[in-house]
């Protein structure tokens, strides 16, 4: 039985009993990991995920965290006053062995996710970010002050926080004395018409 898997944006053919280099995972040598993407499963039965098998896993033993070999990125620019530049680089793999390929109840089996060592893990990644809430509604019987040209809604957090929740409470500030926050005399004119 064999199984395709993707992990670090890669896709390998693996077989129970494999050794292979992968992008580098956060796990310990000798960790149990379950790789969780899995595209294909061949064998006496073939099934092709859409895009992935539900329930499919293949188990693998991380042996060591190793460095590839070097790669050597060369820059010459031809003509008079060229230059050049030398860089090298060795991309940091983990070698794992394949232990087990599971055609169904991976999910539960308990063992730890492979994740890459730069990504977020799977439970963060799978949780939608929570997005800020939206601003408290008015009160009943409290007017909707971002009517008024001019003012957003911080400056109507703040107005209601210093208990102006209508227009007619509005048009009875006096710009010059009231100190919550800067109110301007063309506000006062608006929530006069308004109220």
């Amino acid at each position: 039985m064999f199984a395709v898997l993707k992990t670090g944006g890669k896709q390998y053919k693996v077989q129970s009993g494999d050794t292979l280099r992968v992008e580098k995972l956060a796990a310990d040598a000798g960790e149990t990991v379950q790789f969780n993407e899995i595209l294909m499963l061949g064998g006496d039965n073939v099934v092709v995920g859409a895009p992935l098998v539900a329930g499919a896993g293949v188990q693998a033993e991380v042996v060591d965290q190793i460095k590839g070999e070097k790669l050597i990125h060369f820059v010459k620019r031809r003509r008079k006053h060229g230059s050049q530049r030398t860089k090298g680089h060795r991309q940091k793999l983990t070698l794992i062995k394949i232990t087990e390929i599971l055609a169904s109840g991976a999910d539960k089996t308990g063992v730890k996710a492979a994740v890459g060592s730069g990504s977020v893990p799977a439970a963060a990644a799978a949780a939608p970010a929570a997005k800020p809430a939206k601003a408290a509604a008015p009160a009943a019987g409290a007017d909707d002050l971002t009517q008024i040209t001019g003012v957003g809604p911080a400056a109507a957090a703040k107005l209601n926080d210093a208990g102006v929740t209508t227009f007619a409470q509005l048009a009875a500030v006096d710009p010059e004395t009231f100190e919550a926050t800067k109110v301007k005399p063309e506000w006062v004119e608006q929530a006069k018409s308004l109220a």
